[in-house]
């Protein structure tokens, strides 16, 4: 059975990036906790959190603890108190990168993907539209800021985890799209603890120390709702434009209008909505609208922008050898119908001569 001593004993050669000594000796592990035998619970503070560092450290000690006998480990952050850190020596000062994606001066297109409720292929929409955009020649990121609700790894199937050199994170790439997740930087799919602050110093990281290179367009996919992450995501970005997702049935509709109307309020655009789930067409043609009709079209005359698409219901075809549970192949009709809103979109953005969708 594993004791308190046992983990101290190994986290002493975890150290603190910016102060260059142990944890143990920064007295930077404040809590140890051990249930079951083997389930262990910890709370580090270190010299910076929300940093690429922090989680190159998240790692190394979800990796030595496992290796001391812990079946799981959960992690909380704080920072040391600015005594502790100067008791230690002061981290090094960052220099500002102007090479930073929020930078004024980088060209990068912003498309936030928003709902008013979870459960309506918000992270489909979002997967799809990227990889559509790739293959359409655009170089494209997601950002997975659905923190609590992450799920673009899985959707892509994603198993590799993005590697930490320094104070920065090089994203994964699949199908020509680099991703970020705070999916990847969770252990066996535990549920995120943090609290609103943490999260947000998170989101910039994700924006500022992720090695994204030139991008033409990076997909945000944004919690469901109107809620602290989303706000952090629209204050953060110099500008951006939005799409809204909804269903065809009145009530998703009714919320999604929230979404639509928190991006006006803070000076973003809303690009087009786009209606998922819009029905089911069986073998025959035959088109079943199981979830009402309408939505969409409401939804679009409300917030006074174009209904970018209309998707049905539908699986894309699984090959075990490339595994993506929820990316459309670019044959397939549903794959073709995120195409036309990948051109429409790039139409929109770069100045070519814009066309309907359903044209």
């Amino acid at each position: 059975m594993l004791q308190e001593q046992d983990i101290m004993d190994v986290l002493k050669q975890i150290k603190d990036p910016d102060l260059k000594k142990s944890i143990v000796e920064t007295d930077g592990v404040r809590d140890i906790r051990i249930k079951d035998g083997d389930n262990v619970s910890l709370k580090i503070a270190l010299a910076k959190t929300g940093t690429g560092a922090q989680m190159q450290v998240q790692q190394n000690i979800v990796s030595v603890v496992k290796e001391a006998g812990a079946s799981q480990v959960g992690l909380r952050f704080e920072e040391l108190s600015k005594e502790e850190t100067q008791q230690h020596g002061e981290p090094e000062a960052q220099e500002d990168d102007d090479g930073s994606l929020l930078s004024e001066n980088n060209p990068v297109n912003f498309i936030a993907v928003a709902s008013g409720k979870g459960g309506v292929g918000k992270s489909t929409v979002t997967a799809n539209l990227a990889v559509a955009l790739a293959r359409e020649g655009k170089k494209v990121g997601i950002i997975d800021a659905d923190i609590y609700g992450f799920s673009i790894p899985d959707m892509m199937g994603i198993e590799n985890r993005p590697t930490v050199e320094g104070d920065k994170i090089h994203p994964v790439e699949r199908y020509g799209v680099k991703v970020i997740s705070m999916g990847f930087f969770v252990e066996d799919n535990a549920p995120v603890i943090w609290r609103g602050p943490m999260l947000g110093k998170m989101l910039t990281n994700f924006f500022n120390e992720v090695t994204w290179g030139d991008l033409d367009y990076l997909i945000l996919d944004l919690p469901p709702g109107t809620g602290d992450i989303a706000l952090d995501v629209h204050s953060m970005l110099p500008e951006s434009d939005e799409i809204i997702v909804t269903t065809p049935h009145a009530t998703a509709a009714f919320v999604a209008a929230r979404a639509g109307a928190m991006a006006i309020k803070s000076n973003h655009r809303v690009l087009g909505v786009i209606e998922n789930m819009a029905y089911y067409e069986s073998k025959s043609g035959e088109k079943e609208y199981v979830f009402g009709q309408g939505g969409g079209e409401r939804l679009s005359e409300e917030l006074k922008v174009e209904l970018l698409g209309q998707i049905p219901l539908g699986q894309p075809t699984i090959d075990d050898d490339d595994f993506a549970p929820s990316v459309y192949e670019r044959e397939h009709p549903i794959g073709k119908m995120y195409e036309n809103i990948a051109t429409h979109v790039i139409e929109r953005k770069e100045g070519a001569r814009v066309k309907s969708p359903f044209e």
